[in-house]
């Protein structure tokens, strides 16, 4: 469930330098404060649900799995943003992690 989008892979692949840009920055964000690989990766589940980015939130679903997240919360996170972004919202969100839990056997 950890193995990156082909589609990025090949973007890295093929861009290296921007890859390269792209994950200091990332690391650089990661070690600017403090909280720990899970409370990052259920703060960007709810981001990702809130903005309405499926692909995002796919792969930091991943990513917060293998940062020791269950299942239970990641689906918890989701229904915290019931009343910030809306039911509907939500339920699109919980729908998008549902199927991907359900495709890796994790539901």
């Amino acid at each position: 469930m950890t193995q990156p989008p082909q589609r990025f892979l090949r973007f890295v692949e093929d861009n290296p330098q921007i890859g390269a840009a792209y994950r200091q920055l990332g690391d650089a964000i990661n070690d600017a404060g403090p909280l720990d690989a899970k409370q990052m990766a259920l703060v960007k589940i709810g981001i990702s649900a809130g903005a309405r980015m499926e692909g995002a939130l796919r792969s930091h679903v991943r990513k917060a799995m293998a940062a020791g997240v269950t299942s239970e919360e990641v689906k918890h996170a989701i229904l915290l943003t019931t009343t910030t972004i809306g039911f509907p919202n939500m339920m699109a969100a919980l729908s998008w992690i549902e199927d991907l839990l359900e495709e890796n056997g994790n539901e």
